[in-house]
C-alpha cells in the first residue's frame, strides 16, 4: 500500500505571490506614506516562507504588517480598513487576521473593523476568538449583524458562529448547546439573497452533526411552509441523509427500499491512480414502479492504517414512474487537495434510500 501524490495542481498557498504583496504594500502606502514596502516584503518572504501552508501564510502576512504600521492600534486599523477595499476573495483575509492578532483587548475598534473588512473579503475566521472570549456580548453583536443591510455582514453573522467551520478553530460550547447560534440564524431563515441562506444551511448542517434532534425538529415544524426554508432545510440535511438517518429520510419521503433490487452491478476490477473507475447497475422495482428514491454510491477508501473509510456520493433523487432504471457512472481518482489516495483494496457500494443493497471490490494501483 502506497500513498499517491502524483499530478498535484498548483497549491492555493501560492496565490500569496510577490505581486500580491506588492499590491498590498502600495495600497497601504497610498494612505500611509511612511509604510516601508521593501522591509515589509523582506519580512513576509523570510527563510520559513516556503515551508508555510495556506493559513500559516495568511497569519504570517498579518504579523508582518505590524512592525510597519503605527504603534497605535486604532490608527493602524484605520489604515488597513482603507487598504482592504482594494481587494476581494479569500486571499486578503490577513486584513481581519490583523484584528484577531492585535485587537482582542479593543472590542469596539476590532468589531467595527471586522464588519467593514468582511464586505471585501471575509472575517469568518477572525471573529471566532472574539466569540470565545466575549461570549454573550459577541453573540449579541452577531444578532445585530444578522439584521445588517449588507449581505456580506449578514453572512458573517451565520458563518462566523458555525460550530465546525472548516479551517477555523472549533466552537466547542456551541457543539454542546447551539442555542445562541440558533438565535442568530433564525433571523436569516428568510434572507432575500442567495449568498446568506447557503451559510445558514451550512451552519445547520454543522449543528446536525452533534445535535441531530434540533434539525429534525425544524424539519417537522418548518418543512413545506415556503420554498426558501425548504431549500435551507434540505441542504442542511445532507450529512444526515448521507448517513442514512432513518427519520430524516422518512421526513423527505424516502421509504425503506424493500421493493428494490440492484441488478447487473459491474465495477472495474482495478483502476490506476489518476484514472476514472467505471461502474454500472440497474435499479429494479419488484412488480411495481420504483417510486421516490435517493440513489447513492459509496467508496470505501483504503487509509494509511490499512483500514477503510467510507465516503458517500449522490447520484440522483426523484420520484420514478418506471419499474427499472439503468445507472452508468465513473468515479475519478485524479488528485485533489482534500484527499490522499492509497493503493490497495477498495470497495464500491450501491445505496438506495439510505440502505446498502449491493457492493463490489476493486483495486487502486499506481499510475
Amino acid at each position: 500500500m502506497r500513498s499517491i501524490l502524483c499530478c498535484m495542481p498548483e497549491p492555493l498557498k501560492n496565490l500569496y505571490s510577490e505581486a500580491l504583496i506588492d499590491q498590498v504594500g502600495e495600497a497601504i502606502r497610498e494612505n500611509y506614506p511612511a509604510f516601508e514596502l521593501s522591509g515589509f516584503k523582506q519580512t513576509v518572504f523570510d527563510e520559513q516562507w516556503q515551508t508555510r501552508e495556506l493559513k500559516s501564510r495568511m497569519t504570517h502576512i498579518a504579523e508582518s504588517l505590524r512592525p510597519f504600521l503605527p504603534d497605535d492600534y486604532p490608527q493602524a486599523l484605520q489604515i488597513l480598513k482603507t487598504a482592504c477595499e482594494r481587494f476581494s476573495g479569500f486571499e486578503p483575509m490577513f486584513f481581519p487576521a490583523f484584528a484577531e492578532l492585535y485587537g482582542m483587548d479593543d472590542f469596539e475598534a476590532s468589531i467595527d473593523a471586522l464588519e467593514h473588512m468582511t464586505q471585501f473579503s471575509s472575517s469568518e475566521l477572525a471573529v471566532r476568538p472574539f466569540i470565545i472570549r466575549y461570549g454573550n456580548r459577541m453573540m449579541k453583536q452577531m444578532q445585530i449583524w444578522a439584521e445588517s443591510d449588507n449581505k456580506h455582514v449578514r453572512r458573517l453573522a451565520s458563518e462566523g458562529c458555525r460550530p465546525r467551520l472548516p479551517w477555523a478553530m472549533a466552537l466547542p460550547e456551541f457543539k454542546k448547546d447551539p442555542g445562541p447560534v440558533l438565535n442568530v440564524i433564525e433571523k436569516l431563515m428568510q434572507d432575500d439573497s442567495e449568498y446568506v441562506p447557503r451559510s445558514v444551511a451550512n451552519n445547520l448542517n454543522d449543528i446536525s452533526k452533534d445535535n441531530p434532534d434540533i434539525l429534525i425538529e425544524l424539519l417537522r415544524t418548518r418543512m413545506g411552509k415556503c420554498n426558501k426554508t425548504n431549500w435551507i432545510l434540505k441542504h442542511a440535511s445532507r450529512t444526515l441523509l448521507k448517513r442514512g438517518h432513518a427519520e430524516v429520510l422518512r421526513l423527505f419521503g424516502f421509504s425503506d427500499p424493500t421493493h428494490i433490487d440492484i441488478g447487473k452491478l459491474q465495477v472495474a476490477e482495478s483502476v490506476k491512480s489518476g484514472d476514472q473507475l467505471p461502474f454500472s447497475f440497474t435499479v429494479e422495482g419488484k412488480d411495481k414502479q420504483l417510486g421516490k428514491l435517493r440513489i447513492e454510491y459509496a467508496i470505501d477508501f483504503m487509509k494509511a492504517n490499512g483500514k477503510q473509510a467510507r465516503k458517500v456520493f449522490k447520484i440522483s433523487e426523484a420520484d420514478y414512474a418506471e419499474q427499472i432504471k439503468h445507472v452508468s457512472r465513473s468515479h475519478s481518482f485524479k488528485f485533489i487537495s482534500t484527499r490522499r489516495y492509497y493503493t490497495g483494496r477498495h470497495a464500491l457500494a450501491v445505496i438506495i434510500n439510505g440502505k446498502q443493497l449491493a457492493t463490489a471490490a476493486f483495486d487502486l494501483t499506481e499510475k
